[in-house]
């Protein structure tokens, strides 16, 4: 399922937005979902939800939190999903390329589907582009998972289960030790926060109380004895993002 979704608080272009791309996906064949959201409060809470919609268009001029922002608070959580400016203005050339956004498309163009085809057909190309992704053999099959969706890693019971990001949070699961996993992804910004857990860095809102807490709303505890060490590391990762 290829989705989309459009974040504008213009409810009759947000339409118009909806109702080319609908033709343009129609015409190329895939299934596809559209969702729209009036507000970049809105698109923000979904966290790391948002890595289920391929592409996402983002009206720059919005009310309180602008599309710039919203942009950023995307990459915070995904490099993965294409970003769409969508503007009545074109100075913003490098906030674009800060935020590795895809294109530009100017509201009231006289070509505007033309764009927006152009715009889809260069999101297609690049959906092969290079990202970081581990095969596993887990007990439910063999399977190629991107780290960047991969929440954290839980030990229970003499096996581990992998907290995956997908249309939906799935659950995966091995025979392995936890220290083999540190070992393997350490390089990859995951922190061991517990002996019990390996947290993916990127999906840590924030560290407080003898606790991780995680993008999609999750607590996970923090030995006191880790909790500096934890915390020191978080920051660091955070301000490499």
């Amino acid at each position: 399922m290829f989705k989309i979704a459009i974040c504008d608080d213009e409810s009759l272009f947000t339409e118009e937005l909806r109702e080319l791309l609908s033709g343009y996906m129609t015409e190329k064949g895939p299934a596809f979902e559209i969702d729209t959201y009036s507000s970049g409060e809105a698109l923000i809470e979904l966290g790391i939800k948002i890595v289920q919609y391929n592409v996402v268009f983002l009206d720059i001029n919005m009310e309180k939190v602008d599309g710039i922002r919203t942009a950023e608070m995307i990459r915070k959580v995904s490099r993965e999903v294409f970003i769409v400016f969508v503007t009545a203005y074109v100075d913003y050339s490098l906030e674009g390329y800060r935020l590795d956004v895809v294109r530009y498309l100017l509201k009231g163009n006289a070509n505007f589907q033309s764009k927006i085809n152009e715009c889809m057909d260069a999101i297609f190309d690049k959906m092969n582009y290079s990202i970081t992704k581990r095969n596993f053999d887990f007990k439910e099959g063999s399977k190629e998972i991107s780290l960047e969706r991969l929440l954290y890693i839980e030990s229970n019971l003499h096996r581990l289960e992998f907290h995956v990001m997908e249309d939906k949070e799935k659950v995966y699961t091995m025979y392995e030790t936890l220290n083999v996993l540190d070992d393997m992804l350490s390089e990859n910004g995951f922190i061991r926060t517990h002996q019990s857990y390996l947290v993916n860095a990127k999906h840590i809102k924030n560290v407080v109380r003898c606790k991780v807490i995680l993008s999609n709303g999750a607590e996970l505890s923090v030995p006191k004895v880790r909790y500096t060490e934890v915390r020191k590391k978080f920051i660091a990762c955070r301000g490499e993002v």
